[in-house]
């Protein structure tokens, strides 16, 4: 083993295991995988309909099943609630007052003479009144024919030879009359207003209870418990007037009017008790079971799947699903987990090969990771739910055609389809759309100009969702009739499409958290930087005026070169103007800050010392735009621009000092006087690198013509090409070329030759005689 090649697959994998960084990042992935995992619950078999689908076949029992008629179980306990009793509390003493009440009213009838000298209370009480205010229900049952005959029917039945015979006759009345009410004492009489449809029915039943727990408790019809119907001739009151000879025949009709005016509820209802009655009828109510045999035709052919029937599969799907055993969980899970593997390990090699910073960068990493297992564990909700799995699939593809790019957004927008379309109704034609339109949303995304352009994006996915909907139907049926006319599959297209446009809504709105959650910077926000009016521009302005106009030329002949080796023009130019603000804390040590003919500051300061002070500016400028929250790709520029290039004046001064001391042992060490990088990341970087450069050098030339400037250009590059500056961004040397090109142009049309325009003379002073 000791002699082993390094450079061997076992070796390198060796060196892969001992690094702790990728033992870290690979824990996260199996983090994500597992939790993938949970999130389609892969362990079971996705339950494929939908409501509003229409199976063409149709769909038969798989197994023998039973399930609970939910619909038919409720409405039995509906029924059984209905019925049972409501529960009455019988407070008998209410009656009490009853006889004294009637003595006294006959008292004034048998004293009156005439129906005007009865109070207004006692003719209310009798009916003997024309206007029937305040009359309770059922007591027009008992009115008499009109209030003098009432009258006259009352002072007959009181009419006795002397005044101590008619006081013998009252007493005689209300002894019977006390017997008569008894049977009101047993059961109790009820308030007719609670007698209503909405409430206690003529057919319910009653539960009398009294006041003292304990006591006997009574069921009734609400009849029984009904004065004015106990009062008629079929009534138990009724049929009990002969009983009571002292009651006299003609005084029945007038005290039958009077009792149910008079004589209080007794009956108060018990919403306690009475709701767990209702709570116990519907606890004695079975579930209603339905039986389905292998084979039985749950949904016919071309038939729509509506919830009743949804509810059916549903419960076949719960019945095949109780019968599995763990061992075949297990093997399911493991399947779906090495599916899953296989799919993170075709991305994994993508990133790792194509995006390293995503790879290298755990934060990122993890970011990535949570949108993947958080959009696949929405969408598959939201597949149950509204059939919505569309929203998350097309807004993890456009966040990561804004975070990273198109190409890595297309194989994420492949990888979400096809695992959603796995873990929910596993159908080709879901995962043609699914793939269709998170390709369609993918691609437009190359640069964000406007929060409109999102909405616009929605616009496309959402079309191509309803064309590809439609045309996958269409292949189905093999007739365009059917598809058009099949209401069903036109209003899901149309869904579909309207749930992309919200997709495209809910990422220009979120545009702000996904630059934050991913350190990326959209064109809306770069316009925003771009105004001259940001604070770090204004004090750049007001500290190092030459500074500036430097960072403003740069980023005028970036821009054009970025653009022609079609690189993001605009985050170059806005990268231009801040790569140099760490020069403010010290300009004066700045050769474009300084007045012609001043001295130097750096002709009183060592070399090293010097270097030190210009690689400081890089450092400053990091700090400044960290306190000002410039995104991190701005940042970068402000690391990258100078990568590790060597500080060139002061290091070849420095050498010239050592060679002059008597020791020549000690020499100019060259990584002391090299930026500490890093060097330039992306090619963006790189065309500002670059530009930096030959805009400085430029301005030393005494006489820039095209020749000397294509030439100063062609070195600059060279230069920092064989110091491999260049290695860890993705430019190619056609690209390299390209730049070079477009700086030269961009020189020559800055430092152009112009007429010289003739000098004017001075006019000569007018003489004077």
């Amino acid at each position: 083993m000791a002699f082993r090649n390094r450079g061997t697959p076992w070796a390198r994998l060796n060196a892969l295991v001992r690094d702790r960084g990728v033992l870290l990042r690979l824990a996260v992935c199996l983090a994500a995988l597992l939790a993938l995992l949970g999130a389609v619950q892969g362990w079971r078999a996705p339950f494929p309909f939908r409501e509003g689908d229409v199976p063409a076949h149709g769909i038969s029992a798989k197994i023998d099943f039973q399930r609970v008629d939910t619909e038919r179980t409720e409405r039995a306990r509906k029924a059984a609630e209905d019925q049972a009793p409501l529960v009455y509390r019988n407070w008998p003493e209410k009656l009490d007052p009853l006889p004294q009440q009637l003595r006294a009213a006959l008292g004034q009838v048998a004293q009156a003479e005439t129906l005007e000298q009865l109070s207004p209370e006692v003719r209310r009480a009798f009916g003997l009144v024309t206007t029937f205010d305040g009359e309770r229900p059922g007591a027009e049952r008992f009115r008499p024919a009109s209030p003098q005959a009432g009258f006259e029917a009352l002072k007959s039945a009181l009419a006795m030879a002397d005044a101590q015979s008619v006081q013998q006759r009252i007493d005689d009345i209300i002894d019977d009359f006390v017997k008569f009410i008894s049977p009101l004492r047993k059961l109790g009489v009820i308030d007719e207003h609670d007698v209503r449809p909405s409430f206690t029915r003529p057919d319910s039943r009653l539960l009398i209870l009294s006041p003292w727990e304990g006591d006997e408790v009574q069921e009734v019809f609400t009849p029984q418990v009904q004065l004015p119907l106990r009062l008629t001739e079929a009534g138990d009151l009724g049929k009990g007037w002969l009983s009571y000879p002292g009651i006299p025949a003609s005084l029945r009709q007038g005290l039958s009017y009077w009792l149910v005016q008079s004589t209080p509820p007794t009956l108060l209802y018990d919403d306690v008790r009475s709701q767990e009655q209702k709570l116990a009828a519907r606890k004695r109510v079975l579930d209603i079971i339905d039986r389905y045999n292998r084979g039985d035709r749950l949904v016919p052919p071309g038939e729509m799947i509506d919830r009743t029937r949804l509810d059916l599969l549903a419960a076949e799907y719960a019945a095949i699903e109780s019968n599995i055993a763990v061992p075949e969980r297990l093997l399911r899970a493991a399947i779906v987990f090495g599916m899953l593997l296989v799919l993170a390990v075709l991305t994994g090699y993508y990133v790792v090969t194509y995006e390293t910073r995503l790879a290298k960068e755990i934060g990122r990493l993890c970011v990535y990771l949570g949108v993947i297992v958080a959009a696949v564990a929405v969408g598959r909700w939201l597949a149950y739910w509204s059939r919505a799995e569309i929203v998350p699939l097309v807004v993890t593809v456009m966040i990561f055609a804004i975070a990273f790019n198109q190409v890595l957004a297309t194989l994420t927008g492949f990888t979400l389809a096809l695992v959603l379309t796995v873990s929910t109704t596993m159908q080709l034609d879901q995962f043609i759309v699914l793939l269709t339109t998170a390709a369609t949303a993918a691609v437009p995304l190359a640069r964000v100009a406007s929060r409109s352009a999102m909405l616009k994006v929605g616009f496309y996915a959402g079309a191509s969702y309803f064309l590809v909907s439609c045309g996958v139907a269409i292949i189905e049926s093999q007739t365009l009739a059917e598809v058009w006319t099949n209401r069903a599959i036109l209003a899901h297209a149309a869904w579909g499409a309207a749930w992309c446009l919200i997709a495209g809504a809910i990422v220009g709105q979120s545009l702000p958290f996904i630059e934050s959650a991913f350190g990326v910077v959209t064109d809306i926000s770069l316009l925003e930087l771009s105004n001259p009016s940001h604070p770090l521009l204004q004090e750049l302005v007001r500290r190092a005026p030459g500074t500036y106009n430097h960072s403003i030329a740069v980023a005028s002949i970036a821009e054009t070169a970025a653009e022609a080796i079609g690189a993001n023009g605009l985050l170059v130019r806005v990268g231009a103007y801040f790569h140099d603000i760490g020069k403010m804390l010290k300009p004066q040590y700045f050769i474009e800050n300084t007045q012609a003919g001043s001295e130097s500051r750096h002709a009183q300061l060592a070399p090293a010392m010097s270097t030190l002070i210009i690689i400081g500016h890089v450092k400053d400028g990091v700090d400044l735009a960290q306190q000002h929250h410039l995104p991190r790709a701005l940042i970068d520029f402000i690391e990258q621009h100078h990568g590790t290039t060597l500080v060139e004046y002061f290091y070849h001064a420095a050498t010239k000092q050592a060679e002059q001391l008597p020791d020549h042992g000690l020499e100019a060490e060259e990584s002391a006087f090299r930026y500490p990088g890093p060097k330039p990341q992306t090619p963006e970087a790189g065309v500002l690198m670059l530009a930096d450069a030959v805009e400085s050098a430029s301005r030393t030339l005494t006489d820039p013509t095209p020749k000397r400037l294509e030439t100063l250009v062609h070195d600059l590059t060279m230069k920092r090409l064989l110091d491999g500056q260049f290695e860890e961004c993705s430019l190619k040397l056609s690209d390299i070329h390209t730049i070079e090109r477009s700086l030269v142009k961009s020189l020559i049309a800055i430092y152009h030759g112009r007429i010289r325009y003739p000098e004017s003379k001075a006019p000569e002073p007018a003489r004077t005689a």
